[in-house]
């Protein structure tokens, strides 16, 4: 059993706590401050990269209102303050052609998918920058950019060729190469907007977090990618409905058993010509990553449709013949990412698995002397009751690898090191929290973005000693007066430990007689961990809330990521029937804990997995008087395909827990006053979901209130638009749970 070390009275200290007698009348936070631009901490610096040779730490920093900044750099080698690198001045001169799409959609998918707007090159002496369909080569020690291209439709994920000589891109779905004089040569033929040479369609993006389907040699000499046809692949339509004549964009877009795109591996020369196809048996399957192990060797992970069987091919380059070197397989579900890693010269590859019930990492051998044979392991480099999160980095001259991970609280995530001869771990960071980590090239240094509880986020330039120099912080919230949250832990019925936190109010306008209202706010959804012990486990609108008087309470549940197969597992096939009743035993064992809290004032509200848990928790409860539901799935089938086959299985096979565990099916069962939200443009989970929901609450009679926001995404953005929401979001609870007088008197 792990001890939790962190407690409720060690996070008091990042607040300023003072008697009510000596306290100065504290700062009013409003939603109007919460969502101003900037906010009320300042804009985070953007795109933090490390320079090849290790030497900087590179940012994108900007002004509240986000039009203006710079990037700036920190040398780690002076410890000097953050500098400007290249002016804004310079920044702005390097601009986009007049007609690139910049619409809520664009901007959600870059914001959401990391796309990055500069890259160092191999150098360290030039970026390029990406300015959103102009592609420009910035050198540094004359201060002058040149323009690589330029195309009004826009160019896609560009990069330096190894030796910095070239520059590759995507344009009109086919593969390009220029030279640095910008003379252009489009390398792969046949692209067009069901054939995405080299491009990520938008399923692999989103739910295999593919972000590259392109990839150099060492030597600059070919480029491996991947083709994707989507031309079986339903579509559909997001429509405008803002100009007088209606405009539709049609979305390829796979749902539950509809066909996927197929996918095949390709080489070709770097100064083009034929492609040279790899067979893979990769029909009805994915091909969610690949790579060069080293030059004349490539890699290729191929996860079957019911992603609980990964094959790691190895593919000789020139002959094109391949081996499968390894496979996993689980009883669940196999999660794709990216915490692997081919070391000494392709000779080890560094993996991780949660086939002992923890995700750790195994370190595995290649044999130098029949590059396609199968991989043997070496050794298991971490175990115990508690996962890894990531590897972050790797020292080869010291043979250490370094890694995060909630080894001492499953609330916090620590940075670690291990030995690679012998196993040997060891925690490098100190403060109590939630730690991430980006190593530079050579793993001597590292950035780290931290945030406890009670600490906002601050990012700071650290020794593999973990001495530190903080470059940016967020703006101080002493002021504002905040409470501080506690940790709740619960149990299930299988005697389980979920870990939560509670904001708990001390007065408001929604208190009556010392009894506090409570609103839950739980995610539920597998694929995400709890990270109980960061800034945001608890944001400023709940802090909001609770200084109106209301109690919010946010826990994790079983099906979460995080801890472990055993802990996510038991949700497959039981979307939302296990998270509720994991979450309705930690309701009722935090109503006993505190008994100030009201049980006859509940809420619930949630967004995305979490609005879909709110219809659920109103459907198969009458706890709750009244809840939010914002951008929700309401009928699995109407998710995309990879996401839920993996949690679901498929719905002719399954068609029972479909029904079962659909939303839309269940209407008529509401109980309390129930909000949905979404947005039209939405394309995560469509506005189609919440259109079958609110057509199933009609013809059952079951009365509701809802708020459509034409134009905006899954992430319902802009300042003016957030505010509207989350005044209505509060006017929501207003009206059912705090006292009818009270209610009357504020906005």
């Amino acid at each position: 059993m792990k001890a939790h070390l962190a407690t409720f009275l060690l996070f008091t200290s990042s607040f300023t706590l003072v008697s009510a007698q000596e306290a100065p009348k504290p700062k009013q936070l409003t939603i109007e401050a919460i969502f101003a631009k900037g906010g009320v901490l300042g804009r985070a610096p953007e795109s933090v990269e490390w320079s090849p040779d290790g030497t900087k730490v590179s940012f994108v920093q900007r002004d509240d209102s986000g039009d203006n900044g710079a990037l700036y750099y920190v040398d780690v080698t002076t410890g000097a303050k953050p500098a400007v690198l290249v002016a804004q001045e310079k920044l702005t001169e390097m601009k986009p052609p007049a007609k690139t799409k910049s619409d809520d959609r664009e901007k959600d998918n870059r914001e959401r998918y990391s796309v990055a707007a500069y890259h160092w090159a191999p150098d360290s002496k030039h970026i390029l920058f990406d300015s959103g369909g102009a592609l420009w080569n910035y050198d540094l020690a004359a201060g002058k950019s040149a323009m690589i291209a330029s195309a009004e439709g826009g160019l896609g994920d560009p990069k330096f060729s190894p030796s910095g000589d070239r520059i590759s891109y995507l344009r009109e779905h086919d593969l390009y190469v220029s030279g640095l004089d910008g003379k252009a040569k489009r390398i792969t033929e046949g692209g067009n907007a069901n054939v995405l040479n080299g491009e990520v369609d938008w399923v692999y993006a989103e739910e295999l977090n593919v972000r590259s389907n392109y990839f150099w040699s060492p030597n600059g000499k070919q480029i491996v990618y991947l083709q994707m046809d989507q031309t079986k692949v339903p579509t559909y339509p997001i429509t405008d409905y803002i100009p007088t004549q209606a405009t539709v964009d049609e979305e390829k877009f796979p749902k539950p058993g509809d066909p996927n795109p197929s996918v095949k591996l390709g080489v070709v020369s770097a100064t083009g010509g034929k492609t040279k196809w790899i067979e893979l048996p990769a029909t009805d399957a994915y091909i969610s990553r690949f790579g060069w192990v080293h030059d004349g060797l490539l890699y290729a992970f191929v996860l079957n449709r019911p992603q609980n069987k990964l094959d790691l091919y190895l593919v000789d380059a020139k002959s094109g013949r391949t081996q499968v070197a390894m496979t996993e397989t689980s009883p669940s579900w196999i999660e794709t990412n990216d915490e692997y890693k081919f070391i000494a010269n392709g000779e080890k590859l560094l993996w991780t698995s949660w086939r002992d019930g923890h995700t750790h990492i195994y370190l595995y051998d290649l044999d130098k002397s029949n590059a396609l044979a199968p991989l043997k392991l070496e050794r298991q480099l971490t175990r115990g009751d508690w996962d890894v999160v990531s590897i972050d980095g790797v020292n080869e001259k010291t043979g250490i690898v370094y890694y995060s991970s909630d080894q001492e609280d499953e609330r916090q995530r620590q940075e670690y090191r291990v030995n690679l001869a012998d196993g040997v771990s060891e925690k490098i960071t100190k403060d109590h929290g939630t730690h991430e980590a980006k190593f530079a090239p050579e793993a001597n240094w590292f950035v780290d973005n931290y945030s406890a509880l009670t600490t906002p986020p601050a990012l700071a330039v650290c020794t593999l000693k973990d001495e530190c120099t903080t470059f940016w912080s967020g703006r101080s919230v002493k002021d504002y007066a905040l409470l501080v949250p506690q940790f709740v832990d619960a149990k299930a019925d299988d005697g389980t430990v979920m870990h939560g936190v509670l904001l708990m109010p001390t007065e408001g306008v929604a208190m009556v007689n010392g009894k506090v209202p409570l609103i839950t706010n739980p995610y539920g959804g597998p694929g995400v961990p709890g990270d109980w012990d960061s800034w945001g486990s608890v944001d400023l609108f709940d802090q909001y809330m609770a200084k109106r008087g209301y109690a919010i309470l946010k826990m994790e549940n079983r099906g979460m990521a995080g801890r472990g197969e055993k802990f996510a597992a038991p949700i497959m096939h039981h979307m939302c029937e296990l998270p509720l009743k994991d979450q309705l035993a930690s309701v009722e064992q935090v109503l006993k804990q505190f008994p100030q809290l009201d049980r006859a004032r509940l809420g619930w509200w949630g967004w995305s997995y979490g609005g879909t848990m709110t219809a659920w928790a109103l459907e198969h409860s009458d706890w709750f008087k009244v809840g939010v539901s914002v951008a929700p799935v309401t009928d699995w089938r109407n998710y995309d395909s990879i996401y839920t086959e993996r949690y679901m299985g498929m719905p002719k096979e399954q068609a029972a827990d479909y029904d079962r565990t659909s939303v839309v099916l269940n209407a008529k069962q509401i109980h309390g006053r129930l909000l949905v939200v979404h947005g039209t443009s939405d394309d995560n989970v469509h506005m189609q979901n919440s259109m079958q929901f609110m057509y199933a609450l009609i013809n059952h009679g079951v009365p509701f209130d809802v708020q459509i926001y034409p134009r905006k995404t899954h992430s319902i953005s802009g300042e003016e638009t957030r505010v509207h929401l989350f005044h209505r979001i509060q006017r929501q609870f207003d009206d059912v749970l705090m006292p009818k007088t009270a209610a009357s008197s504020t906005p």
